[in-house]
C-alpha cells in the first residue's frame, strides 16, 4: 500500500512522488502540462470557488476553513473522487499537487489529511 504525499506544483516531479495528482480547481498560473507532470487532473475535489474566495489563503481563516471543506468532501457529490484517491493509493504513493504558496495552510493539506484518515479506516 502507498502513502499520500503532497508537494507544491512548481517543485520538480521526482520518481519518489508516485501518482502525481493536482487537486487545484484552477490550472496553476505559468505553468505547462509538461512542467506539472500530473497523472491526473482532479479539479472537482477543490474546494469550491466560494469558499476559496472565502478562505482568501488567510491562516487566520484555516482553521475554519478545514471544517468547511472537510463537509464538502463528505458530500455525496465528492465521493466518487475520494474513492478514486483512496483506490490509487493501494497500488502506490500518490502526490498531492497544489498551487498555494502557504504549504502549511491549504486544501492539499486539509485533503491529504482527509485521505489519511479515511485510509486508515476513520
Amino acid at each position: 500500500m502507498g502513502q499520500f504525499k503532497m508537494k507544491r506544483v512548481y517543485e520538480a516531479a521526482d520518481g519518489s512522488d508516485g501518482d502525481r495528482v493536482l487537486v487545484d480547481r484552477l490550472w496553476p498560473r505559468g505553468m505547462t502540462k509538461e512542467r506539472v507532470g500530473a497523472d491526473v487532473w482532479l479539479k472537482e475535489i477543490g474546494p469550491t470557488p466560494e469558499l476559496i474566495r472565502w478562505f482568501g489563503h488567510r491562516p487566520e481563516r484555516y482553521y475554519e476553513f478545514r471544517t468547511r471543506y472537510v463537509a464538502e468532501l463528505n458530500s455525496e457529490a465528492l465521493q466518487p473522487y475520494v474513492d478514486r484517491l483512496l483506490e490509487r493509493v493501494q497500488a502506490r504513493d500518490v502526490t498531492l499537487l497544489y498551487s498555494a504558496k502557504d504549504e502549511q495552510h491549504n486544501q492539499a493539506a486539509v485533503l491529504m489529511e482527509y485521505l489519511k484518515e479515511r485510509q486508515g479506516g476513520g
